[in-house]
């Protein structure tokens, strides 16, 4: 067991620390509030190939393993998590898929401008009638020709608004259920993508979510993505991996609550001393830190067997799990501990508090992680 991270992994943390410092806080408060999408700063992060960490160099990423994905998404996070699931979900639900199941030619018409930012991806799978019931798609993909017409609705897409290339589900065969669906590789601007709405959200607000609707889109069979009814294994594949860089991000936001809480106990005076003198505090902030660092080393296990080519379905869904969980409870600890303050705007950890809630819903709620870890030890059949 080696605990020792490499020198491009150590270079990678303080890499992504200095941009999420120097460019990312002057203004993730500003954004938040006024829910503006940061065009300028995801332009800059995939100038430092972050927004394809670990695509292949041959197609225009950075060819970097996981840990180091964790490493810059947790920094990345600590300071905006709205960043953070923006990269998430280009990195992890976009990238990794078309570089897994994609022909070559795919790959090389599209993961080249993804890894350098001049295209945003998104991940297209919920639907007003399938959240944790992924299976349950309801959108429709018809063969006519060399083309199939898509039709159906989206819900609680990142990226939505934004983004310029859309991985979507969609049965091809109802019949068969869950093997009857399919993946393609969808442009948002061939005719019949409709953004019908952005979602007004409680956090990462900053991050746009939105309702995707497809009326007779036609699609390029030269679009598909695997073979026909490969598309919900495909979805939970990227899933599992999309689940590490969730929690990720969920440690980023519990440890800027940890940081924000020591550094107002040193501060701030109430009975005549400081609050990191009283032991109810110091209990706090033990409480939280051995949590975060309990989360972190799940994620830091997820991530290495990943990389080793290991499974890692249940260390996966356990990081994510966990770290969502310790992000809430940080969060909370740390708007407890700065009181008045922490309920204010003034103040980032109220912030904190609402980026981290959805944390434990999107990418698979914490009730799902639980049943898959449950499955996993079982060695049940789906």
């Amino acid at each position: 067991m080696n605990f020792q991270l490499t020198e491009e992994q150590l270079m990678i943390k303080e890499t992504a620390r200095k941009f999420a410092v120097e460019e990312l806080a002057p203004k993730a408060a500003e954004r938040d509030e006024k829910e503006e999408f940061p065009h300028e700063e995801i332009k800059k992060l995939a100038e430092l190939g972050f927004m394809g960490m670990m695509t292949p160099e041959k197609y225009g990423g950075a060819g970097l393993d996981t840990i180091s994905y964790v490493l810059a998404m947790e920094e990345i996070s600590k300071v905006d998590a709205s960043v953070g699931v923006i990269m998430s979900v280009n990195n992890s639900l976009v990238c990794w898929p078309i570089e897994t199941y994609g022909t070559e030619e795919q790959k090389l018409k599209y993961l080249p401008r993804l890894a350098r930012g001049e295209l945003l991806g998104a991940f297209c799978l919920s639907e007003p009638e399938a959240g944790s019931d992924a299976s349950n798609q309801r959108t429709t993909a018809v063969r006519d020709g060399d083309f199939y017409i898509l039709n159906g609705t989206k819900n609680f897409i990142t990226n939505g608004v934004y983004a310029n290339i859309l991985i979507v589900f969609a049965q091809t065969d109802k019949e068969k259920g869950s093997k009857g669906i399919s993946a393609f590789i969808v442009e948002k601007d061939f005719p019949g993508v409709i953004v019908a709405k952005k979602e007004k959200k409680l956090g990462i607000r900053s991050s746009d979510t939105a309702q995707i609707v497809f009326e007779d889109c036609k699609v390029p069979v030269a679009n598909r993505l695997g073979e026909e009814g490969m598309g919900f294994k495909i979805a939970m594949t990227t899933l599992n991996g999309g689940r590490i860089g969730i929690a990720a991000q969920a440690l980023g936001i519990a440890q800027a609550s940890l940081e924000a809480s020591i550094k107002y106990a040193k501060e701030r005076k109430t009975f005549g001393k400081f609050l990191a003198e009283h032991q109810a505090i110091q209990f706090k902030i033990a409480d939280m830190a051995t949590k975060i660092e309990a989360a972190r080393l799940l994620t830091f296990l997820a991530a290495w067997k990943k990389d080793r080519g290991e499974k890692y379905v249940k260390e996966a869904s356990m990081a994510k799990l966990m770290a969502s969980q310790v992000a809430v409870e940080a969060a909370l600890e740390a708007v407890q501990i700065h009181g008045g303050y922490g309920y204010i705007k003034d103040f980032p950890v109220e912030r904190y508090l609402r980026d981290s809630k959805i944390t434990e819903i999107y990418e698979g709620t914490s009730e799902i992680q639980r049943i898959i870890i449950a499955r996993e030890l079982l060695e049940m059949k789906v």
